[in-house]
């Protein structure tokens, strides 16, 4: 299904007219507009291509990534029972009816947790303190839910499974950190939540980012600290990430001066890039149409009244 989306979306996109590049960007320079960037090979992620490519607009949508944990047998069972994501592969076949593992003690791990408990026979939360970082009320749900079991002072030492080609999860070697305890947990799923990195080593000296990491955005819309630079979905979101992201993020089809150097741009990036783009090809950086006269059902002003008028976020 996830497939099919996307060959849609890529469908409709260059049915509306944009270029997609399947190359990575291997450098930026954000000092001048019109804005540069240069591009890897295909296939080759340490050289540059000589071309330098412009845009006088773009949208950062580089995402975060899941972090790992490393552990035996974590590359050989990833897609196979190991996952970063419950939301996303938690409802898959293998999972269905059978026992879990979380690992982390935030407010993910607590949240990933309760999801999974509607797909298990049973969700074991591995935490390595002594006690849950979640919020007092996520806690209590996840202490009182009777197909959760919670394992204090806990680590993950090796995933167990079948020894064939595609062979999926069956077990999880633990130890208990204060009484040396070691054994095996019966489990064909074992989700992280431990954390996220942003991709953001790109930009780092350009543009403003929080102690993590995370591209810092103005309250309420999308603008980085470089003027027509933006930033969309969970390059600069840490808290609600892809709940927000997939209901949200969209490229509208009349925007053909944005420069697609990324996957996926946000609704809010896409109009304030749009109104930023408008207001740099106008006398003073004013809008062509008045502010008073552009109200929606006024189509007698200049005809069509731009569409990032009408949205009340701007």
């Amino acid at each position: 299904m996830l497939t099919y989306s996307q060959d849609n979306m890529r469908a409709q996109s260059e049915y509306c007219g944009a270029e997609i590049v399947s190359q990575t960007v291997g450098k930026v320079d954000f000092s001048s507009r019109p804005f540069k960037f240069w591009l890897h090979p295909m296939g080759d992620e340490e050289t540059l291509e000589e071309e330098t490519h412009t845009a006088d607009a773009i949208i950062i949508a580089t995402g975060a990534k899941a972090r790992r944990l490393d552990l035996k047998g974590e590359e050989k069972y990833w897609g196979n029972g190991v996952s970063a994501c419950a939301v996303c592969d938690g409802s898959l076949p293998i999972f269905r009816e059978k026992p879990l593992v979380v690992i982390g003690g935030g407010d993910s791990a607590v949240e990933e947790a309760i999801y999974l408990t509607k797909k298990a026979s049973k969700v074991t939360v591995l935490v390595r303190k002594d006690k849950l970082r979640a919020s007092k009320a996520n806690a209590t749900r996840l202490s009182t839910n009777p197909k959760v079991e919670i394992l204090y002072n806990t680590s993950a030492s090796e995933i167990l499974g079948e020894d064939k080609p595609r062979g999926l999860m069956t077990g999880l070697k633990i130890k208990n950190a204060k009484s040396g305890e070691e054994k095996e947990l019966k489990a064909n799923g074992l989700f992280y939540a431990v954390g996220h990195d942003p991709a953001t080593a790109l930009f780092k000296g350009q543009l403003d980012m929080d102690e993590d990491g995370y591209l810092i955005t103005q309250p309420g819309n999308a603008h980085t600290n470089v003027e027509g630079v933006f930033a969309a979905g969970d390059v600069q979101d840490k808290k609600y990430r892809q709940a927000i992201t997939s209901a949200g993020m969209y490229k509208p089809c009349h925007v053909p001066d944005i420069k697609l150097i990324f996957s996926g741009t946000g609704c809010i990036a896409a109009l304030e890039a749009e109104k930023f783009l408008v207001e740099q090809e106008s006398p003073d950086g004013e809008t062509a149409i008045d502010d008073t006269d552009a109200k929606k059902g006024k189509t007698d002003t200049n005809g069509d009244v731009p569409e990032y008028r009408q949205n009340p976020l701007l």
